[in-house]
């Protein structure tokens, strides 16, 4: 990762903190962990700044998983190794377990009735809505450039209104991605 000079110092994040983090992010984390992991790990918190959040999302939505648990493995491994990672995963997903098993118990007697469907309908735009806007809130903070806007709505048309498959769009935008910003940053 490129230093950013707006990056917060560097500081090491002790195992109650990181334990205590992710276990926010995962209380918080309804209809989505980006918007709250990067409310909590940025604004809140100032582990990362935007920038370097982004990177990790970034890093994290290649890799095989959920970002934001890919984001977790990165941030504890940096801060405090093995114990770290272990830390912010069971942080971040113990809570989200609890949970979603006692929905899961009270949706089962529930599921037939047309007013949760249409709650359930709500909560989905609620969720997208929450997307868009963390993505709006990053885009502002670390004004990307027109390359990288390229690049974005190049992702969106091939997957949003193309309707191509994921895992080719990926494999071949990510190393597009890759080496146009080598070349940009090289002039």
């Amino acid at each position: 990762m490129q230093h950013d000079p707006s990056a917060t110092p560097r500081r090491n994040i002790s195992k109650a903190e990181l334990f205590f983090g992710f276990l926010k992010i995962g209380l918080l984390g309804f209809g989505g962990v980006a918007p709250w992991a990067r409310h909590i790990i940025v604004e809140e918190r100032r582990w990362l700044s935007d920038r370097e959040f982004a990177e990790i999302l970034g890093i994290g939505q290649v890799l095989p998983g959920p970002n934001t648990i890919n984001a977790a493995v990165i941030i504890g491994d940096r801060n405090q190794g093995i114990v770290g990672v272990l830390l912010c995963l069971l942080g971040q997903m113990a809570m989200p377990l609890v949970i979603v098993t006692l929905l899961a118990v009270v949706y089962d007697r529930v599921a037939a009735i047309p007013e949760v469907g249409a709650a359930l309908i709500g909560a989905a735009a609620a969720s997208a809505g929450l997307v868009l806007g963390t993505a709006l809130k990053m885009i502002r903070n670390i004004r990307p450039t027109p390359l990288s806007y390229a690049i974005g709505a190049a992702g969106f048309a091939a997957i949003g209104l193309l309707r191509w498959p994921l895992v080719p769009v990926v494999l071949v935008l990510v190393p597009t991605a890759i080496a146009a910003t080598w070349w940009e940053r090289r002039k």
